[in-house]
């Protein structure tokens, strides 16, 4: 199954850091981030790790649950979490899905069917296309993905701002422009004629094309 933006997160059972979970029970009726690793002990998943840690009250706030996931053994990635905060100095507060059997990494088509059943043995390299950020909206959809290579660190400030793109969006029916920021203007989606605008902005909008409608963001 190819996995693409509206694919329902695909469910499993699994081990983590903090002990059994079932994934869309886990995710419950919230937001969800899960972001994949190809190795316990690899340098630059040890800093992505830790800053995950750091950010866990701004996705709190915005009712979004974390989970790392690594293919290896959950004993490996337990002994790896002292790792991470000595690194980052923030404690790993979020399960870490042990995937040793490499199950959940196929079927969220990281590795090829073909990959054997084990982390035994594998290294990062052949890991390597491990590296993906799902964000999973309370439907268990997939609303974006994000893939990186090993060698370079993931922005995870990124991934926050575009959790809060993907909400506002979907909670005010706006769309946000290059490089938008929380506060700042947004557009009015082309499938929303002049008239329905009229309704819906009373406050007006600036037209800087006819298909590009600017409108300060919506509040709650």
């Amino acid at each position: 199954m190819t996995l693409s933006i509206g694919s329902i997160a695909p469910d499993f059972t699994a081990e983590t850091t903090q002990g059994p979970i079932s994934f869309h029970e886990w995710i419950g009726d919230g937001w969800a981030i899960l972001f994949s690793h190809p190795k316990a002990f690899t340098p630059v998943c040890t800093t992505e790790l830790g800053y995950m840690a750091g950010l866990g009250e701004e996705f709190a706030k915005r009712g979004t649950k974390i989970a790392g996931l690594s293919v290896d053994a959950n004993d490996d990635n337990t002994r790896w979490l002292p790792d991470i905060e000595e690194v980052s100095g923030n404690h790993v507060d979020y399960p870490i899905i042990s995937d040793s059997e490499l199950k959940v990494a196929k079927l969220y088509n990281m590795l090829e069917a073909d990959s054997g059943d084990s982390a035994a043995g594998r290294t990062a390299a052949n890991n390597a296309t491990v590296r993906t950020v799902y964000i999973i909206g309370p439907d268990k959809k997939i609303r974006a993905m994000l893939l990186y290579p090993m060698s370079t660190g993931r922005n995870f400030d990124e991934v926050l701002r575009l959790l809060d793109s993907v909400q506002l969006t979907e909670r005010k029916g706006v769309a946000t422009p290059v490089n938008w920021k929380p506060g700042e203007d947004c557009i009015i989606p082309p499938s929303v004629s002049d008239e329905d605008a009229k309704a819906k902005y009373p406050g007006g909008w600036e037209t800087v094309k006819s298909y590009l409608r600017r409108i300060p963001q919506p509040q709650d």
